[in-house]
């Protein structure tokens, strides 16, 4: 339903008394704002009631032309289609979280000998995973943990299958050594039950267990079984101590959301709670926050977060929203009792307040960055004589002596690295090894569609590069018509020794700045960003190309011997680590071709 813009009674009064979801829509036709409600009717007219609007509501409604309505059955659905609005047009005026695909979790392989591993995406059916980790590093930690106390292998399947002695891991006693038979699969199975069985939150219950293994082995005088079981009691109450809570059954799988604001910026920390167990934490920050409530942001992070991510049974948050349509929907989801709660006490609290904490050092942080970033661009464009400069694309060329040629772009906005904008390009077509080539091919590819499109432009091209490369530059974006847009070379100094870099424009002129200038810092900091970029699409490209192509060009080796030798060694690198009698045995390879494939690989 579409409603031409006119702030009187008859246009109130068309609006319909029912749940829904409202667009704010600029002359344009761009939604500058997307909100759901109970009533639409006393929604939308609360905008022009209140004499009160923050800043940020009264800039918004400057710019609206229109409002388009859509009426839901319920509140809940009003809740989810606003979310996949916001999160399909990114209204400008919305409060936008970043869009994390998925979680970490720790995994526990389905195999004989099971694998602890760190582990992103479906699991298969054979496989127990425990999370989600609020990062990577949780799960790290975790494993650690894990290998101390219950010793599990975290090998890969290909290296487990082809050792012939323990590795340094058993030799520390992180591994029982299954891949060479230092440990029975009766007993390794046990120490995978009684890892799950942590990880499950029954600690207290696993400890209770442990000990009576204990006693038992003590009272039969098995004095190195029970010192052996003393001393994993031990570790477990280390553990313990350091990632388990006070937690109630209910309480077991929880999370704590708390908002905080320092220095104009948001920051919503996550902490996440499984089977009794602090996994650790995790700040957000939202975009298009400037001026809205906190209570408006952890409402934004709860409707935005839970419907693409796993949803505890109960959640617990610092400031009172309205809970009972997120409920809802968030229960439908998941198909069982989902609770949110902001009066807590005891225990609870405390979480709360942590996570609170949490938050307001976070928004510090972020908040002190942006200051010195800010300062870094404002001495940039002082030196540069640049007053418009806000946006800057670096670009960089990666490639092994010719070999997966990458391009990258990398660009820094506004007073962070804004890696949504990110780019590598796959150069072809050139001869191998070709710089100057790689680079005229990168910057066409970037900027043609730009000019046919009006897209966006920077203010500022850094190229990573001297003469040669600048040169070039100059050359490409002046066939493309964009002859006009700022250039400036990064040259490597003597030794290639950062700080002792030449600044090259794109006339010729030469400029070396003081190592301590901040506009210099900024320069470095997007220039090493994009070369990290370059060197990691370099390398998984060059990777791919390697592990697709060492079998395929072997002659003789067609589908059906490569799917045999792979199948038989695990994969490419069991294949390698294989002598000639070892491939040999491999139906259909004779000694000769056996040879032929060790000679290729190695």
């Amino acid at each position: 339903m579409v409603f031409a813009l006119s702030v009187d009674k008859d246009f109130l009064a068309s609006l319909p008394t029912l749940p829904g979801v409202y667009r704010m829509i600029d002359a344009e036709g761009a939604v500058l704002y997307v909100g759901k409600a109970k009533d639409l009717r006393k929604r939308v007219a609360s905008y022009f009631q209140k004499s009160d609007q923050s800043p940020r509501i009264r800039l918004m409604l400057k710019s609206v032309a229109r409002i388009d309505t859509t009426v839901t059955r319920t509140e809940a659905e009003a809740l989810l289609l606003e979310n996949n609005l916001i999160k399909g047009l990114k209204p400008r005026f919305n409060i936008l979280f970043r869009d994390d695909k998925s979680y970490p979790y720790l995994l526990l392989t389905g195999h004989r000998f099971p694998r602890l591993a760190y582990f992103r995406g479906t699991p298969k059916k054979s496989d127990q995973a425990f999370g989600p980790y609020p990062n990577s590093y949780a799960v790290r930690e975790s494993i650690q943990l894990l290998q101390k106390v219950f010793q599990l292998r975290t090998c890969e399947d290909t290296v487990f299958a082809n050792r012939s002695r323990p590795c340094l891991l058993h030799q520390i006693r992180r591994c029982t050594a299954p891949c060479v038979g230092r440990t029975t699969p009766d007993a390794y199975a046990r120490d995978v039950a009684d890892a799950a069985q942590l990880l499950k939150g029954e600690a207290s219950a696993l400890t209770e267990h442990i000990t009576e293994q204990m006693n038992a082995a003590a009272e039969r005088l098995d004095f190195e079984t029970a010192a052996f079981l003393r001393d994993r009691l031990r570790m477990l109450a280390t553990v313990r101590e350091k990632q388990f809570v006070d937690t109630t059954g209910s309480d077991a799988d929880a999370d704590v959301v708390a908002v905080a604001e320092a220095g104009g910026v948001i920051a919503v920390n996550l902490t996440m709670i499984r089977g009794g167990r602090h996994l650790g934490d995790r700040s957000f920050f939202p975009q298009h926050g400037e001026g809205a409530t906190l209570a408006e942001a952890i409402e934004a992070f709860l409707l935005q977060h839970y419907l693409d991510h796993p949803v505890p049974s109960r959640i617990f948050v610092s400031e009172a929203i309205e809970t009972e349509a997120l409920e809802t929907l968030l229960g439908e989801q998941t198909g069982r009792k989902v609770s949110l709660q902001h009066r807590t006490t005891g225990e609870r609290r405390v979480w709360i307040a942590m996570a609170q904490a949490n938050a307001r050092l976070s928004a510090e942080r972020r908040s002190a960055d942006r200051a010195h970033q800010s300062q870094r661009l404002t001495a940039l464009r002082d030196t540069l004589d640049l007053p418009q400069l806000t946006r800057i694309e670096c670009f960089d060329i990666s490639h092994t002596m010719g070999e997966a040629t990458i391009a990258s772009c990398v660009v820094y906005e506004g007073d962070d690295l804004k890696k949504s904008d990110y780019r590598r390009y796959n150069i072809g077509g050139i001869t191998p090894g070709d710089d100057y080539a790689a680079m005229h091919a990168a910057l066409t590819k970037r900027f043609h569609r730009s000019v046919e499109e009006n897209g966006v432009l920077p203010d500022l091209l850094l190229i990573d590069g001297g003469k040669g490369q600048v040169a070039t530059a100059v050359e490409a974006m002046a066939e493309i018509g964009l002859g006009d847009v700022p250039l400036l070379g990064v040259a490597k100094g003597e030794a290639r020794k950062p700080g002792l870099e030449t600044l090259i424009f794109a006339d010729g002129r030469e400029l070396h700045l003081a190592k301590d200038h901040p506009g210099f810092h900024l320069i470095q900091q997007v220039r090493d960003e994009a070369h990290r970029f370059a060197i990691t699409g370099h390398r998984a490209k060059r990777g791919k190309a390697r592990t697709q192509s060492t079998l395929e060009d072997i002659p003789g080796i067609g589908p059906k011997r490569r799917k045999q030798l792979l199948e038989h060694f695990g994969g490419l690198q069991g294949v390698r680590a294989a002598g000639v009698d070892a491939l040999a045995s491999v139906s259909g390879i004779s000694r000769e071709l056996a040879e032929t494939i060790y000679n290729t690989l190695h």
